[in-house]
């Protein structure tokens, strides 16, 4: 009943690691999902797509990553696009973001296009950057480093006729 049959076809299983990537850059491997009850220390590195709906406390670097409600993180998160409900206290870099009402991120945003719902809150500087900008701008030294402001002379009451 259970035997192996000598004259069955070769399976024709492919592990995920040797799918292609979608055009929109993510793999093709599915995609991940830390549970409400599951609490990560460390970073994460995903080449899948990543659901969290648990607590990380680390840095998380993946592809396309949604945050659950009820969901925690503490640490830097960089991805390709977002979708935030929950809690993020770290500086964000994500190309495509949407911050949903009632989720909180506290840190630095950066972003390629942004969506903030009524109800979103955003506690720290938001920066705009271009795919094409990033990619042809040189690297500087030190990253926020304070600019060099001249003070201009203000105008006068008295204006000259």
């Amino acid at each position: 009943m259970f035997n192996k049959r000598d004259d069955a076809p070769a399976s024709t299983y492919q592990p995920a690691a040797a799918t292609t990537r979608r055009s929109n850059g993510s793999s093709g491997n599915g995609f991940s999902v830390i549970g409400a009850d599951v609490v990560v220390t460390g970073n994460i590195r995903a080449s899948a797509d990543l659901h969290i709906e648990g607590r990380v406390d680390g840095d998380l670097d993946c592809g396309n990553l949604v945050v659950g409600a009820d969901a925690t993180i503490q640490g830097q998160v960089r991805a390709d696009s977002a979708r935030i409900a929950g809690k993020i206290d770290g500086a964000v870099s994500i190309r495509q973001l949407t911050v949903e009402s009632g989720a909180r991120i506290t840190g630095d945003v950066e972003y390629e296009t942004i969506s903030l719902e009524t109800g979103a809150h955003v506690d720290g500087r938001l920066k705009h950057f271009s795919a094409q900008a990033a990619a042809t701008a040189p690297v500087t030294p030190v990253l926020g480093a304070p600019r060099e402001f001249k003070m201009i002379d203000a105008p006068s009451e008295e204006v000259a006729a």
